[in-house]
């Protein structure tokens, strides 16, 4: 099995990438993040045609997410059932016999902001959920946009970002109670190249000099740890035409 979670940035604007990807890439479930499209303008047509199942919840504008399966999908349960919040940014299904959460977890904006600490208490209650999720479902998997770097080998510049959003140290604390549940970031079972990042800002040529940051994960139960074979993170579609500013990242679970 390939698993995928992309944040697209829009799913309006990067369907014909998406598409473009599955065709090069015909992993068998595909997350994505801020598809920024209401439910009523979800493109099912198109990704059915392309030989993909689908659910999804979103919004106006902003957060939404999407699970793309060629396998039949689920008990599909939108948000947190222990959280209260009308930002679509949670979708879980089962797949294969696989429970598969796909999250966009709050940006946090600034250290100093509402949005850090809306950011923290999300991230609590996500905690909550997914330890009783551990426990009903062996084979789990929690994939998408984090919006944290879980350490400085993950920040172009530690330096420069020490301190800020996406890498403080409650952001960090919080995502390592996840890896405390028992999950494990698949990216880090395997070698890999120093500087791999996942995300690149739109300015000031942030992808041509790699100042990136990894924040996008892929985090494994025990059991699907124990099976999974490669972690990647593809950097082709940031190079096309209007590109999202993340890259998708893949995991192989055999």
């Amino acid at each position: 099995m390939k698993l995928a979670t992309w944040n697209v940035n829009s799913l309006k604007v990067r369907l014909p990438q998406v598409l473009q990807w599955l065709t090069d890439n015909p992993v068998d479930i595909l997350c994505l993040q801020e598809t920024k499209l209401t439910d009523d303008k979800f493109p099912v047509a198109e990704i059915e045609a392309a030989g993909y199942q689908v659910v999804f919840s979103g919004q106006k504008t902003y957060n939404g997410v999407a699970i793309l399966s060629k396998l039949p999908i689920t008990d599909v349960v939108k948000n947190n059932p222990r959280y209260e919040d009308a930002q679509q940014r949670i979708l879980a299904a089962t797949i294969g016999g696989v429970r598969v959460v796909c999250a966009y977890v709050p940006n946090g904006q600034s250290i100093e902001s509402d949005k850090y600490e809306y950011k923290l208490g999300w991230l609590s209650a996500l905690h909550d959920w997914l330890a009783e999720e551990a426990l009903q479902h062996p084979q789990l998997a929690v994939v998408g946009d984090y919006n944290i770097a879980p350490d400085d080998r993950d920040v172009h510049d530690p330096v420069a970002w020490a301190g800020q959003v996406l890498v403080s140290d409650k952001e960090r604390a919080a995502l390592q109670r996840l890896f405390d549940i028992g999950l494990t970031d698949a990216f880090r079972l395997f070698e890999q190249a120093e500087k791999s990042f996942s995300w690149w800002d739109y300015r000031q040529l942030g992808f041509r000099l790699n100042k990136g940051l990894r924040i996008d994960h892929i985090l494994l139960s025990p059991a699907l740890a124990a099976r999974c074979t490669a972690c990647v993170i593809d950097r082709v579609p940031r190079k096309w035409e209007q590109p999202s500013d993340h890259a998708p990242v893949v995991a192989t679970i055999d």
